[in-house]
């Protein structure tokens, strides 16, 4: 069953109002990623959304209101790509590269993502915390089922799994963000590679 989405009136949006709510989330990652928070206004969001800042208070009642909603937003789509790339995997090991790899991809998609969850620190300290617990939570019941099944070694599944997060974030950041936003060089797979194996310990690999 879909989510009903409100307004700021708590009426449910018809198809156009979820449109227009699309695409001030759309503006907003872009205004956010492109100025940061506190130079970013609602009347710049409406405007890259193509909208009258009046619209935008029929969704949003704030700019930190939208913010939040962005970050939600961008979590729940990043874990989506990821969930949609490791399904393919026919291993734990195998589901991991393949995880990793829509990551990669999302991030070359949406550059904004790491400069606005940056921003959330300061700005939206639950919010951050919202990212990486929603990240990090199936994440850890995925490995802890491995590790129990015996397809990867003895490992504490939620240590693995937020070292797994930090090593894909700042490779990410590292050779997508501040690369050309093209797919890894050869070499930095190539070693990301040897780095999950050694820490799954994958029967497998």
């Amino acid at each position: 069953m879909s989510e009903v989405i409100l307004n700021v009136e708590g009426r449910p949006l018809s198809k156009r109002g979820l449109d227009t709510r699309r695409r001030l989330l759309d503006a907003a990652e872009q205004v956010f990623g492109a100025l940061g928070y506190h130079d970013a206004s609602v009347v710049k969001v409406a405007e890259a959304a193509g909208v009258a800042a009046g619209t935008f208070y029929l969704y949003f009642d704030s700019k930190k209101a939208i913010f939040d909603e962005l970050v939600r937003d961008l979590n729940r789509r990043v874990r989506h790509a990821m969930k949609e790339g490791s399904s393919q995997g026919k291993t734990r090991y195998e589901s991991e590269l393949l995880g990793f790899d829509a990551y990669f991809r999302f991030t070359a998609e949406h550059p904004a993502l790491y400069r606005i969850i940056r921003q959330a620190e300061f700005v939206s300290p639950e919010m951050l915390r919202y990212h990486y617990d929603r990240l990090s939570a199936g994440y850890v019941e995925a490995l802890h089922e491995a590790s129990e099944s015996g397809e990867i070694g003895k490992l504490d599944a939620e240590v693995a799994a937020w070292a797994l997060m930090g090593l894909g974030e700042m490779i990410g950041m590292r050779w997508i963000l501040w690369g050309d936003h093209a797919p890894l060089p050869a070499r930095v797979w190539n070693e990301l590679e040897r780095l999950i194996r050694c820490i799954l310990e994958a029967k497998d690999a």
